[in-house]
């Protein structure tokens, strides 16, 4: 029996299983490449993974705010096992096993075609933008600060555009140039961290790690539950930037464990350090209350090193997800999801320029809407989208098992459900506690998504639009 890929620009190859069927295996595709360019290694990809995720243990404060300091140490703590490294596992073997541009696209069109596979890529796409789009306006939000000119107006309109710019300019140099950049950006915003944690050892009082919470002060949730995703998910969006990966059988799993250590570190040592060595309104634990902290246990000076680290781990965090995005909109024109116009490469850095610029572009429009709806829709269907990929995990496993894997996560089919079902009850969960605005938003979204499907199928089939079609290959059991 021979199972014809879908239509790809990467270059096909197969494998002959035990019962004489062919799968399709994507190899990272070569015919996009403008010139041969240098590709990512271990140390910068560790780096891109950290600013998909985390980009440092900003944002985590409102954990204790809404449930107090021993829930909020016992999430961070739970929180990776349940879904951090179950979905980091699923990366590594899905990566290695398909490792082209296009990610979490080529699972779900693997495993269930080309309809889950562009559903998949809308959903992920959409997420990533919207979530991009509040970086730059998280930068003037702290410049504003010095310099109340960006406040409002013309002048605030003006510096969210230009920053948007700037910040994509630097994407477009290179992912190298994104990768060691990250390095950089990481180190300067978790140093003053390590050393308010180092700092406040004296001024810790354990007992303070087993509060509750204040008496009077109502448990919220939703805000816990909402806080521990948002901080600790996207580990699968660099799975796009696969075919950029040098190695990417050996470099993705230990890039991806490596992180996995690096972000629960980075959430959780200044956590119990503050938590253990300051005691205040539990109302004041807003985001940005690890700056005050740090001022209230060492003195101003950290506290403007953390207030400048924010800034450098905001700028981090939008050029490894604007990457994201960019090399998936490649990897969705590699495979022809989407025309072919949309792989075009720099010939000076070798970047999808286009990818780039429709991200940015986007984004940029985003950036002048209210985000109260937007972002809880964003967190919806990411939810629907992380259902999609679990269900491509298990049944690509159950669809090709004797398929070469060269990182395979060590547990048969029904513990692999379970692994799955675990953070599958958490985001069941998600959805379950979203307003009815949200449903109707993520529901007009989802449609469009549906829509545009079709509308890509028409534009081949009609040739109005230009695609790249992959060739059914067929490879003897015995090669």
């Amino acid at each position: 029996m021979t199972i014809e890929s879908p239509p790809s620009a990467a270059v096909a190859t197969t494998t002959a299983t035990t019962t004489g069927d062919v799968i399709p295996v994507t190899i990272p595709s070569t015919t996009t490449a403008v010139k041969s360019h240098k590709k990512l290694t271990l140390i910068p990809l560790i780096f891109l993974i950290y600013f998909e995720v985390a980009g440092g243990p900003y944002g985590e404060e409102p954990a204790v705010k809404a449930a107090g300091p021993l829930l909020a140490i016992l999430g961070f703590l739970i929180f990776p096992f349940i879904w951090s490294i179950p979905e980091a596992l699923v990366t590594a073997e899905l990566s290695t096993t398909f490792p082209g541009n296009g990610g979490y696209i080529i699972w779900a069109d693997r495993a269930f075609g080309p309809f889950c596979g562009s559903l998949m890529g809308t959903w992920k796409f959409l997420t990533g933008v919207i979530n991009l789009a509040a970086f730059p306006i998280l930068c003037i939000d702290y410049l504003e600060k010095l310099f109340p000119i960006f406040t409002s107006g013309l002048p605030r309109t003006l510096a969210i555009l230009f920053s948007n710019l700037l910040l994509s300019f630097l994407n477009f140099t290179g992912l190298n140039i994104v990768g060691y950049a990250a390095i950089t950006l990481g180190v300067i915003s978790l140093l003053p961290f390590v050393i308010m944690s180092l700092i406040a050892i004296p001024q810790i009082r354990p007992h303070r790690w087993l509060s509750m919470g204040q008496v009077g002060v109502k448990k919220d949730w939703n805000l816990y539950f909402n806080t521990l995703f948002w901080n600790l998910n996207f580990w699968d969006s660099v799975s796009t930037m696969a075919g950029e990966v040098e190695k990417p059988n050996k470099t993705f799993p230990t890039a991806l464990f490596s992180a996995v250590i690096l972000t629960c570190l980075a959430y959780i040592l200044p956590l119990v350090a503050v938590t253990g060595a300051v005691t205040v309104d539990q109302n004041q634990w807003e985001s940005g209350f690890m700056a005050v902290a740090a001022e209230m246990i060492s003195g101003k000076w950290l506290k403007i090193w953390i207030d400048v680290g924010s800034v450098l781990s905001a700028i981090g965090l939008f050029e490894a997800l604007l990457s994201s995005c960019a090399y998936q909109i490649l990897g969705m024109a590699d495979l022809g999801f989407l025309p072919k116009f949309f792989e075009v490469r720099s010939r000076w850095f070798n970047t999808p320029w286009v990818g780039i610029l429709v991200s940015t572009l986007i984004t940029i429009g985003f950036s002048y809407m209210d985000f109260t709806y937007i972002i809880s829709s964003a967190n919806f269907i990411y939810s629907l989208g992380m259902l999609l990929e679990f269900a491509s995990f298990v049944w690509l496993r159950l669809k090709f098992p004797a398929l070469k894997r060269p990182y395979r996560v060590p547990l048969g089919v029904p513990a692999l459900v379970i692994m799955c079902l675990v953070p599958t009850v958490f985001l069941v969960l998600i959805m379950a506690i979203a307003t009815k605005m949200v449903y109707l938003t993520s529901g007009v979204i989802t449609l469009g998504a549906i829509l545009w499907y079709f509308l890509m199928k028409l534009c081949k089939s009609k040739k109005w639009l230009t695609f790249k079609n992959g060739d059914q290959i067929e490879v003897d059991e015995d090669e």
